[in-house]
């Protein structure tokens, strides 16, 4: 069986001391802001920033709208079911004045026909 052996300190401050280089020419090795790939990178990515926000104006701008129209819809539904229901309050109110024409009509007749008795009575009375 094999034995670990144990990284001593100067081994293990070497392994960071290269860690650190390597790092650091990573770095350095970085193109400048200069550079034409960064630049067009940049551009690129500027390109996909305006074009999301462009997208989500446009969302914004529908959604709006939709609830805008939704609106209108809604209002537009509110003044037919307020115009129904005067058109049948006003249906209600002119089968009450019906009716009630009706029964003047009817009392004056009855009111007539008891007259028009009352009449033959007092003319046979008085004969």
């Amino acid at each position: 069986m094999a034995i670990y052996k144990e990284k001593g300190f100067n081994e293990r401050r070497q392994a960071a001391d290269e860690a650190k280089k390597a790092l650091l020419e990573r770095f350095k090795s970085r193109p400048s802001e200069d550079d034409p790939e960064v630049q067009a990178r940049k551009a690129e990515r500027q390109a996909i920033a305006e074009a999301r926000a462009q997208r989500e104006a446009e969302r914004k701008r529908l959604k709006q709208e939709k609830a805008e129209q939704e609106a209108r819809e809604k209002a537009e539904r509110a003044a037919a079911a307020e115009a129904e229901a005067r058109a049948d309050a006003e249906a209600r109110a002119n089968s009450e004045q019906d009716l009630v024409a009706k029964l003047l009509a009817d009392e004056a007749e009855r009111k007539a026909k008891r007259d028009a008795r009352y009449a033959a009575r007092k003319a046979r009375a008085g004969r």
